[in-house]
């Protein structure tokens, strides 16, 4: 397969910065000289909104709320990009997506970016990681010092990334919708044995290792298809509910949304299976809070606690039904933000934090808790010295994935959210007023419109970025096709 290293080509070309933060500091330093450890939880799928710590009226997330009462949570913060591929690749490359090149979950083609497990290690971190991977290339590769039960995407991965002709899933969408209710036996087994695999390293590994550590467990849930237990969908028989917002809203006709309703063919979603789809995503949220409960509960008997910095998050979120839309792709809220809760050492307890971060901003925060020198071209500014509520601090993600016609980008800040869309109408809106994103703002502030599309010229310049995907697409497709496959 052809391999592409671009790191002399980024370090050549540089990084934009961030907007910087207020002098005064989210967090507190950690007051012991120590190293510390840092333990990461990472779900696949979990939009945010659906959970007790970021106010939702039902959904039993205990575990989360225990976190959060130890730590603090990030109330705005957005992934890389919503789709697998591309938002964990930045988070192991410390490069944005239109720098490392990994827009999408076809990887017929490799990378020889560093990351961070191998960054980390050459300085003598032990890093760990465990379950999914789904990066630019192959888990026993990526540099960490141990890989457990480690899941590559099988290649050539994703095929159906065409976006000039749109691809369409013909028949995906219709056995996707019919994934919920219960099942014969435990569908978490596998998610069940990466937590247990991680447990027993903190109780085995962790207590003689004698040098400072970092682990990343990367579990399934809450990602379709959602088949819970009979607990699970006990728990939530009288919230088979519907979405609050559905076809009929003025962004659901976004042709971005139309673009990609089409190529999930998910209009032919009936109501008892959007009822069922969306009554088993809250059964796998709580089977996720479950499994971090697990991983509280090992650190407190082992006494790691003290020196341990426990991160809750997830790769993308989920649109479940919003807009006619399901699973991920857009950027909207649901599927462009996830969760993020950071307990231990450098972080305040029982704290919110309102200002936009995003995941090279956490990842940036590793290497601080670390002391570990990261790599200055590497984009993201450390949690802690974000501040609480800065108004001026830009945060960015990009999609160039299947399902839509062409690139398009976020720019958040503050309140204000602006998608610019390479060729469709942007969107923008103040999620503060109207925080379901029902209200298009662009046409009416021009003026905010304007300033944020020159933050967003700050970072990249959309239509060279977006040729270039495209250009990477083809090529993907041309190797693709060579390979025997029909596309």
């Amino acid at each position: 397969m052809e391999r592409i290293d671009r790191r002399e080509l980024i370090k050549l070309a540089g990084v934009s910065a961030m907007a910087l933060s207020d002098p005064s500091i989210t967090n507190v330093e950690p007051k012991s000289s120590a190293p510390l450890n840092v333990l990461i939880l990472k779900s696949d799928e979990h939009n945010p909104k659906y959970s007790s710590v970021y106010g939702h009226p039902f959904i039993h997330t205990p575990n989360m709320e225990r976190l959060a009462k130890h730590g603090t949570v990030f109330e705005n913060h957005y992934c890389p990009s919503p789709l697998c591929r591309p938002s964990r690749s930045a988070f192991m490359s410390g490069l944005r997506v239109h720098q490392n090149q990994a827009y999408s979950n076809c990887n017929i083609f490799t990378s020889d970016l560093p990351t961070y497990g191998g960054v980390l290690n050459e300085q003598g971190v032990h890093t760990v990681h465990i379950g999914k991977t789904d990066v630019y290339r192959e888990s026993g590769s990526l540099g960490f010092s141990e890989m457990i039960l480690p899941w590559d995407r099988p290649k050539p991965g994703d095929i159906n990334i065409s976006r000039k002709p749109l691809a369409i899933r013909t028949g995906d969408g219709d056995e996707r919708s019919k994934g919920f209710g219960l099942v014969e036996g435990d569908p978490f087994t596998d998610d069940r044995k990466l937590v247990s695999a991680a447990i027993d390293w903190l109780n085995t590994r962790a207590p003689v290792l004698g040098k400072p550590w970092t682990m990343e467990v990367n579990i399934g849930k809450p990602h379709f298809p959602h088949m819970v237990t009979k607990e699970l969908w006990d728990m939530y028989a009288e919230h088979a509910d519907l979405p609050k917002h559905g076809k009929e809203a003025e962004s659901a006709n976004h042709p971005y949304t139309l673009d990609l309703r089409a190529h999930f063919e998910t209009d032919k979603t009936t109501e008892s299976q959007i009822r069922g789809l969306r009554r088993g995503y809250y059964g796998c949220v709580t089977f996720v809070d479950s499994q971090l409960g697990r991983l509280l509960d090992a650190l407190e008997k082992t006494g790691l606690s003290k020196n341990t910095i426990l991160a809750y998050t997830s790769d993308h979120g989920e649109m479940l039904g919003k807009f006619g839309m399901w699973w991920k792709c857009s950027l909207y809220e649901d599927s462009v933000r996830v969760p993020l809760i950071v307990a231990g050492p450098g972080f305040k307890r029982n704290h919110r934090v309102k200002t936009p971060v995003d995941q090279m901003d956490f990842q940036a925060s590793i290497f601080k808790s670390l002391r570990a020198k990261r790599p200055a071209h590497w984009v993201g500014q450390p949690l802690q010295r974000i501040a609480t509520n800065d108004k001026r601090r830009i945060v960015f993600s990009e999609y160039h994935g299947h399902g839509t016609r062409a690139g398009a980008y976020v720019i958040r800040k503050d309140k204000w959210k602006l998608i610019y869309y390479r060729l469709a109408p942007h969107q923008l809106f103040d999620l503060e007023t109207d925080p379901d994103e029902l209200v298009n703002l662009a046409e009416k502030l021009p003026d905010r419109l304007f300033e944020m599309e020159m933050d967003l010229r700050g970072i990249c310049f959309p239509e060279e970025e977006d040729r270039l995907a495209e250009e990477t697409i083809q090529r993907q497709l041309k190797a693709i096709r060579q390979a025997g496959y029909k596309v």
